[in-house]
């Protein structure tokens, strides 16, 4: 009889299978701190499947710092105390799924504008300089569970504004976009701002946990997002294993 835990990952989408098999490498030991993972090719060989398949695998074992990626050179696992000061980024729409939940989302600005001094400092560019702005409100079987408000470097994405985000999140967009290198977090529990209240529908009293995050290429800022859950709604969770 098949497991439930291994049927699952059996009808997972490709990328989650390669993904799935790496973690499962380091966290037997596979691979030591800093040792060398099995190259794109070998992965796509194995797996029969695109390698825009194993690179996003790929990208995502490396947001969540289980890996170390060089171009040109390879894949390597990730020393532990790396692994352990990691919080993971995930697609807010694939959390909701895997709940067995319905995500929707209210797009309430998507466009560009000039980015003042503090703004153009967290981002990494030049006071007055175009950025992208999206601020969307993503529901949970139609119960508002997150306010996301980004700002995004078009050098690093483009075409970030011509992406319809009822049916993709920008967390997903980005991962396929941008070579994501490292991410900073900052999260406190606090008051929502009075159009975050409004738009997520809570009292302006009541408890946030509010995620700010930052992630980066190896040379730029792509993006900065304040992500806002009613504390009722949403809670944090995350695990380690040495």
């Amino acid at each position: 009889m098949v497991s439930t835990d291994a049927a699952s990952i059996a009808a997972a989408p490709p990328y989650v299978r390669v993904k799935q098999h790496l973690k499962d490498g380091l966290a037997a030991g596979r691979w030591a701190p800093g040792a060398l993972m099995p190259s794109e090719a070998e992965l796509v060989a194995r797996f029969a499947v695109s390698r825009m398949t194993v690179n996003r695998a790929l990208r995502e074992l490396q947001a969540e710092g289980l890996v170390e990626r060089t171009q040109g050179v390879g894949t390597f696992a990730a020393p532990l105390h790396r692994v352990s000061s990691t919080l993971t980024i995930r697609d807010l729409h694939e959390e909701i799924e895997s709940r067995g939940h319905r995500h929707t989302a209210v797009v309430h600005e998507q466009r560009a504008e000039k980015a003042a001094a503090p703004l153009a400092a967290q981002l990494g560019v030049a006071a007055g300089s175009r950025v992208f702005r999206t601020l969307i409100v993503h529901f949970e079987n139609g119960v508002p569970l997150q306010c996301e408000d980004r700002y995004v470097n078009p050098a690093c994405a483009p075409d970030y504004l011509d992406q319809d985000f009822t049916h993709t999140t920008p967390t997903h967009y980005l991962f396929e976009a941008t070579a994501l290198w490292r991410a900073q977090y900052s999260i406190e529990a606090t008051r929502p701002t009075a159009h975050e209240a409004q738009l997520l529908g809570i009292a302006a009293a009541e408890p946030c946990l509010v995620v700010t995050r930052r992630t980066f290429t190896r040379d730029a800022v792509i993006t900065l997002a304040r992500l806002v859950h009613p504390g009722a709604r949403y809670s944090l969770e995350g695990s380690f294993e040495p």
